[in-house]
């Protein structure tokens, strides 16, 4: 009966006028390269204010909602993550735009990022006091292996292409050591550049590597259109009832995924989505489609990215520790309106965090209202010329990298990555693997040396703990199963040589 109350006091004219406003901010923010749901919640912050604690709060939670969405429209449409959330929509999403499917690849990331959504909100609204404990128990050893898992999957992306895919990423670990060491605080690898001091800033380094690179691809293709297939306006962002039941397993595994993931902190959606991506790829019937435009690729990292959003609050909310940067600007909005996070906000206002919960729910329709109804408009974007498309995408960048930091500095280095991209593509090296180890590679390095500072080497200390164990296990699956095939075939073979 109380849920029933809280649902409707988040119903209210004011809440669902100030939600609409925050979904709407938070799908063009995230759409905007170099923009985001963080800096959608940093600008609406000091406007919530003057507002109710729940309504507030519900406009920052639509904001974030829809922000970790919008990345995922120019992501498909023209290889340009809006945020370095969707990295992992390029993998499939663009080859699908450039065979002519932009409006179904729009339609998969939509619905699979709403259900993701609204399985990590329920996740939050249920069994976030539980799931709180759980993560409070993971150390540095325990970060360490989950991180690990994120860089384990390196290998599943690459196998076939091995040199090639650990070219890419040994690049990526390169790239991770430029900067502040977080052990010891002392530069390293800067080569007196002060810009780069303490560390090569994530976003100009992505958007070099995927948005800057295509723009010089399409330029030195000379091709008229992003879309190769004339009948790319053809079709519907509304898939078929079978289309649904295919994707619904690995959308509902992808979600659980990246609610569990959300809620360990420093985990983050890369983690989430490389971990469901490496899944579904495994349990697929034609896993060397993946990367290529596979609907179960685009599907499963859709749904792991927006899950992560109602996971990374539970930690947050039950225990005062923010899951990510999103989530400890959303702590900046508690202390704002003067609510302090953990037991005390359940019992003494249950109406603001219950409110909160139910305006997360309502805010995931948001992401099918914008993605659905203005398919038809933002897949427009693939028919219009590359003349024109080139300097708009090249100055939107441009802008992107700089308002990340607003350094000059970071022009010349997306137009550095840029140029590496392009000829990683014209070499035919995947630009995955680099991503992940750049992501991971610092988190997992510290989270490693800190385990041994703590242990004064002596890691049996921490390794052989229930958790890390059962983390443990996970990464050696992880690690063998793109070698379990080859692994049966020389057991076989070793056997038939011996009888």
């Amino acid at each position: 009966m109380e849920f029933f109350q809280y649902a409707l006091e988040a119903c209210t004219f004011d809440n669902l006028l100030w939600m609409t406003i925050g979904a709407l901010v938070g799908s063009i923010l995230g759409a905007l390269p170099g923009m985001s749901a963080d800096t959608g919640i940093a600008i609406f912050l000091p406007l919530t204010f003057n507002l109710e604690p729940v309504t507030g709060l519900i406009t920052l939670g639509a904001i974030y909602v829809t922000g970790s969405f919008g990345g995922n429209i120019t992501a498909v449409l023209i290889n340009t993550p809006g945020t370095s959330d969707s990295l992992f929509m390029t993998l499939d999403g663009y080859p699908m735009t450039v065979r002519g499917e932009g409006l179904r690849a729009i339609g998969i990331t939509t619905f699979s990022a709403f259900i993701g959504g609204m399985i990590g909100s329920i996740a939050l609204l249920f069994i976030a006091p539980p799931l709180a404990q759980i993560a409070i128990k993971f150390g540095p050893w325990e970060l360490f292996l989950t991180t690990l898992m994120g860089l384990i999957i390196i290998l599943g992306l690459v196998k076939g292409g091995m040199l090639k895919g650990l070219i890419s990423a040994s690049l990526g670990f390169l790239c991770t050591m430029i900067g502040m060491d977080g052990i010891t605080g002392l530069s390293r690898l800067n080569f007196g550049i002060k810009p780069i001091y303490d560390e090569l800033p994530l976003l100009p380094v992505v958007l070099g590597m995927f948005a800057v690179s295509q723009v010089l691809a399409l330029a030195a293709d000379k091709t008229e259109t992003i879309s190769i297939d004339k009948s790319s306006m053809k079709g519907s962002p509304f898939l078929s009832l079978k289309d649904h039941l295919s994707m619904l397993f690995n959308n509902i595994r992808s979600s659980i995924i990246g609610t569990v993931v959300g809620i360990i902190p420093g985990a983050g959606t890369t983690v989430a989505a490389g971990i469901s991506y490496n899944l579904a790829r495994k349990g697929d019937k034609h896993p060397e489609t993946f990367g290529k435009g596979n609907d179960q690729g685009l599907a499963t990292v859709s749904a792991a990215n927006n899950a992560v959003v109602g996971g990374s609050l539970v930690p947050l909310l039950t225990l005062g520790i923010p899951g990510n940067g999103t989530s400890a600007l959303f702590l900046g909005g508690l202390l704002i309106h003067g609510l302090a996070p953990g037991t005390q906000l359940f019992n003494r206002t249950p109406e603001t965090a219950y409110g909160l919960f139910f305006g997360l729910i309502m805010a995931n329709f948001f992401i099918l209202l914008i993605g659905l109804f203005g398919a038809p408009i933002y897949a427009k974007v693939t028919k219009v010329p590359i003349n024109i498309l080139i300097p708009i995408v090249g100055s939107l960048c441009i802008l992107g990298a700089y308002t990340y930091r607003n350094l000059a500095f970071d022009n010349f280095l997306i137009i550095i990555f840029g140029i590496i991209g392009y000829y990683m593509v014209k070499a035919d090296i995947p630009m995955a693997p680099f991503v992940l180890a750049f992501v991971l590679g610092k988190n997992t390095e510290i989270h490693f040396r800190r385990s041994l500072l703590l242990t004064d080497g002596n890691l049996a200390s921490v390794a052989f703990t229930p958790l890390a164990i059962a983390l443990l296990t996970v990464d050696l699956i992880f690690l063998l199963s793109p070698f379990w095939g080859d692994i049966k075939k020389f057991f076989k073979k070793d056997k038939e040589l011996a009888l």
